[in-house]
């Protein structure tokens, strides 16, 4: 079985979360509930759980500060949040889970699945997370998962995405490339408000280490790296408004 803590301040929350955990997940038990962040945090002291539903927002200590109290997290973390869109592509690259409220059932079970798989929190990750939510800003870092862990890739040194099927292959300045389990699509969702550009069907660019455009029958983009990526008919003019050639 796995051992279940229930962190919301929202009493609503917390039983209907209680109630499709019941329904749908017979592998899980629930051992405590609480509307408390003071209290969840003892709890997980006491109790040492396999997986915390964690909300974010909520008084006195939120969910990053309830974490950061925590002296050793050696379980899983699924934070149950009602974030705007912008925080939660976030959570989508990152190696940490989020349930939306309200939370369908579907993605709960998927949660529980990978809960099951995961072992403790990578704390760096869980830093970026927190540093992003009390400042409001786009973090600079991409996390990939390799070799049995967690990578954290520096924006400014990814040179170009390129699509591989359902993959995306991250190739940055150094040489050094990696294989991120995301399409080329979701990748630009979360890229492009960070200085990216989608200019092919297969490439997603750092506009910063473009060094030249090359016109002629195939439009292409010589980078930092001497890479040649081709820039699609539709794409060039969305390029060169972001640079307003002229």
């Amino acid at each position: 079985m796995i051992k279940v803590i229930l962190i919301d301040d929202e009493p609503d929350c917390v039983r209907l979360l209680n109630l499709q955990l019941t329904d749908h997940c017979p592998q899980v038990q629930i051992v405590a509930q609480c509307t408390s962040s003071e209290e969840g945090l003892d709890l997980i002291r006491s109790l040492r759980p396999d997986v915390v539903f964690l909300d974010i927002e909520m008084p006195r200590l939120n969910g990053f500060q309830l974490l950061a109290r925590v002296e050793e997290i050696n379980f899983s973390v699924i934070f149950v949040t009602a974030y705007n869109e912008f925080a939660l592509k976030a959570f989508r690259f990152s190696a940490l889970d989020y349930l939306l409220k309200p939370i369908d059932t579907p993605d709960l079970l998927a949660a529980v699945a990978k809960a099951e798989q995961r072992q403790r929190v990578d704390q760096r990750q869980l830093d970026l997370l927190r540093l992003q939510h009390q400042s409001g800003q786009y973090p600079q870092k991409l996390a990939v998962h390799h070799q049995g862990g967690v990578v954290f890739l520096e924006l400014k040194h990814v040179v170009y995405c390129e699509s591989d099927s359902n993959y995306t292959k991250v190739v940055l300045a150094d040489g050094k490339q990696y294989l991120l389990t995301k399409t080329l699509r979701e990748v630009q969702e979360f890229l492009e408000e960070r200085n990216f550009l989608r200019v092919h069907r297969q490439y997603l660019i750092n506009l910063d280490h473009i060094k030249m455009f090359v016109k002629g029958e195939g439009h292409y983009l010589v980078m930092s790296n001497e890479a040649n990526i081709p820039v699609s008919k539709n794409q060039k003019n969305r390029l060169l408004q972001r640079f307003g050639w002229l």
